[in-house]
């Protein structure tokens, strides 16, 4: 999966739970961008992303 196809997925969860979604691109480091969600904050490579990855992310995010 690429990064802008998960970011889209994180969109769409962070609306159905009534959050926002706020992606920094000038905060992660390299091509990596800083996401946050409510309170909690992570961060997404760039490139292809393993499912153990983007599994990993939305457990941060407190998704799954």
């Amino acid at each position: 999966m690429k990064r802008d196809q998960f970011l889209r997925e994180l969109r769409k969860a962070a609306r159905a739970r009534g959050l926002e979604l706020e992606v920094f691109e000038d905060r992660g480091k390299g091509s990596h961008y800083r996401v946050r969600l409510g309170d909690r904050i992570s961060t997404v490579k760039s490139g292809d992303l393993s499912p153990t990855y983007v599994r990993l992310v939305r457990k941060q995010l407190g998704l799954d």
